[in-house]
């Protein structure tokens, strides 16, 4: 436990450093002391030293949001990973691969394209009732199928992937006046964030980790198999259910706002399952910590290797994710 511990503490102070490195690169570069200046007067400390206006807009409305987004966003994604990947039994489940993420962003082009994207999280319901949608159809195959059928869910979510990716790339050709959103949320990205953005996420957020850590014990049972949890007094297919549904719904909700971000999902639950444990009371608080690290340092390499342009964060976070999915795909065989 006090291991335990140490780690979390150690995990923290490194993405609070990342975090706080972060906002000192970019186009515009702010000096170490402007930085901290710049924090320390939004609580009122230093009020009377005075600093660039282009300084304070850069960093609270450009910089700040895209971070706090960064490490809500790659939390989210790790702990829904985790969750599939306990659920399945299987290494290789995320909500990328299954096609939850291509679910959202399918709806998000469709929005797009209707003109939803003007009106308030327009583009976000659109894309929670996409990816539910397809949630809903997996569940369905498997069922037909009989059974459990893990290995069902995982195919047919896979099929799903390439089908709607397919779609998503005929609506590109033929709203070529659209082309440029929706290829945004295609390969995602963070340069968009805004305040209100993150404040809708947050609640969604603290309300389905909330919901994943109540029922990681029942998820710890259910890694020895359905019929033993049931014996033990899990209801699998309500714990099933319950646990995709929610992690299904904050998927959607990144997918809308930041696009689709692969594959921090997949590598982070499974890194920190090999670190710490499979215990998933840990393994969701270590997959947070870890995601939220991952996803922040994606971001800032997005944002600053090719300055003064900018590289769509899920081409980083893929460049990392996709090797090692092959070493799994190749270790699991």
């Amino acid at each position: 436990m006090a291991k335990n511990r140490w780690w979390i503490l150690i995990l923290s102070v490194l993405l609070l450093a990342a975090a706080f490195g972060a906002t000192l690169v970019g186009v515009v570069h702010i000096p170490f002391k402007s930085v901290c200046i710049c924090i320390l007067q939004k609580f009122n400390i230093c009020k009377d030293i005075q600093l660039p206006e282009f300084y304070t807009l850069t960093l609270w409305q450009l910089r700040i949001p895209r971070i706090v987004m960064s490490i809500l966003a790659g939390a989210s994604l790790a702990i829904c990973g985790g969750v599939f990947q306990s659920i399945f039994r299987n290494p290789i489940c995320d909500p990328y691969i299954l096609g939850i993420s291509s679910g959202a962003s399918l709806g998000a082009a469709v929005a797009i394209i209707v003109g939803w994207d003007t009106f308030l999280f327009g583009i976000t319901a659109l894309a929670l009732v996409t990816a539910l949608l397809t949630l809903l159809f997996i569940i369905g195959v498997a069922k037909v199928k009989g059974g459990h059928a893990t290995q069902t869910l995982l195919l047919t979510g896979i099929a799903l992937n390439f089908f709607m990716s397919a779609i998503i790339t005929l609506l590109i050709v033929v709203n070529q006046q659209d082309m440029h959103k929706i290829y945004f949320w295609t390969m995602g990205s963070l340069s968009s964030v805004s305040w209100p953005q993150i404040a809708a996420l947050m609640p969604v957020m603290l309300v389905v980790v909330s919901v994943l850590f109540y029922y990681a014990k029942d998820l710890n049972i259910m890694q020895m198999g359905g019929e033993s949890a049931q014996t033990l007094g899990v209801d699998v297919r309500k714990t099933t259910f319950v646990t995709l549904a929610v992690s299904s719904v904050l998927v959607a909700v990144i997918v809308s706002f930041c696009g689709v971000i692969g594959f921090i999902g997949l590598i982070v639950p499974h890194i920190a399952r090999l670190l710490f444990g499979s215990d998933n009371r840990r393994l969701f608080v270590h997959s947070m910590l870890l995601g939220a690290l991952f996803l922040l340092i994606a971001d800032t390499l997005a944002r600053t290797v090719a300055a003064p342009s900018e590289l769509p964060v899920g081409s980083i976070t893929a460049l990392a994710g996709a090797p090692y999915f092959v070493y799994l795909v190749l270790r699991k065989s």
